[in-house]
């Protein structure tokens, strides 16, 4: 297929990712996995980060939460950009935490690769250390595999294990929304580290270049997809006391719908507005691969990276905040009563 021509639909489905089918094995494993709590677990299943009680009591929460950087790392390989990829996994993972209430106090790491490249592993470290310099948490520990039969070429991953601490009222689990309450979206840079695997096939349906300059963009494809993962951690964590946040959520694989509904409580549906300027890498995806709406919204950010609820009177103010720190902010929808959802408009 020329790089002119514009595929068949394609879907996440069809380049390999089936969000579907892990919906439904989570939800399939939920008993075994809830079978192992105790008193002390403060949030798990569906939450950002799992907490535990410390204590003795009043010592807060303890908090830990695991990801992936994901197929992002083979263009970042084929770039010859590999530092984003080790500011993207603390990041991804500081968000995690922030969006629960909690403040990453320390760091791990694994990478793994199928030959071990000690200048790739250097630059990975390197700009992990850089990141969680910037944010305190210390850097603690970690593993490098090596695995040859598992990864091929020169293909590698990276996932990152970070852990925080929450005061004992501090724990957000979404658990105090209620309809009337509004929505604050946080602006992302691209697609953060979620989509990559349909963002390829895309190019190589149509053909294009990680080097091609395309209208609307004042960047490479390339540059574009490696936009650095937005650390929204700081901002969130340093929110005025009398700011009443309800709740936060990371918008990673599944969407603004999928990671939305999961800090909702039972009779609080969200209506989100799509009123915020989608960076031009997203306009390019679905047109050159013919990707349905329904399947962008799905498979992508679209240009917001956290949403955080908050009452109604505190809204503006969140939007300040957010703003004077340097991050896009702006009210996005509301909280209604009805069946747990999400509506876009």
């Amino acid at each position: 297929m020329s790089s002119g021509e514009t595929p068949p639909g394609l879907t996440y489905r069809g380049a390999g990712v089936d969000v579907s089918a892990k919906a439904r094995l989570l939800e399939g494993l939920a008993p075994v996995i809830t079978s192992t709590y105790t008193d002390a677990v403060g949030a798990g299943l569906g939450a950002f980060a799992g907490a535990v009680r410390l204590a003795p009591p009043g010592a807060g929460f303890l908090l830990a939460t695991v990801d992936g950087v994901g197929t992002k790392t083979l263009i970042a390989r084929q770039m010859g950009r590999d530092e984003v990829i080790g500011w993207d996994i603390v990041a991804h993972c500081a968000n995690d935490l922030a969006a629960c209430g909690a403040r990453p106090i320390a760091f791990l790491d694994y990478v793994a690769m199928g030959r071990l490249d000690p200048p790739l592993v250097r630059v990975l470290i390197e700009a992990m250390a850089g990141a969680c310099a910037l944010l305190g948490v210390p850097l603690i520990g970690g593993e490098t595999a090596e695995m040859p039969d598992v990864y091929a070429g020169d293909a590698y991953e990276v996932v990152g294990t970070m852990i925080g601490q929450a005061p004992p009222e501090g724990l957000r689990t979404g658990a105090g929304t209620v309809p009337g309450d509004r929505l604050v979206g946080l602006g992302s840079s691209g697609l953060h580290t979620n989509g990559y695997t349909l963002a390829r096939r895309i190019l190589a349906a149509t053909g294009a270049s990680l080097h091609d300059r395309v209208e609307g963009m004042s960047t490479s494809l390339g540059d574009a997809l490696l936009a650095p993962h937005l650390c929204y951690s700081e901002g969130l964590l340093s929110l005025p006391e009398s700011v009443g946040i309800r709740a936060a959520a990371h918008i990673t694989g599944g969407g603004l719908v999928d990671n939305l509904v999961r800090v909702l409580p039972d009779g609080c549906r969200a209506r989100v507005v799509r009123n915020w300027f989608e960076p031009p890498i997203f306009r390019w995806l679905r047109q050159a691969g013919g990707v349905s709406d329904e399947e962008m919204v799905r498979a992508f950010n679209m240009g917001i990276g956290m949403v955080v609820i908050t009452a109604d009177q505190d809204a503006a103010q969140t939007v300040r905040h957010f703003e004077a720190a340097g991050i896009l902010a702006l009210q996005v929808g509301e909280i209604i009563e009805g069946p747990t959802g999400v509506d876009l408009a």
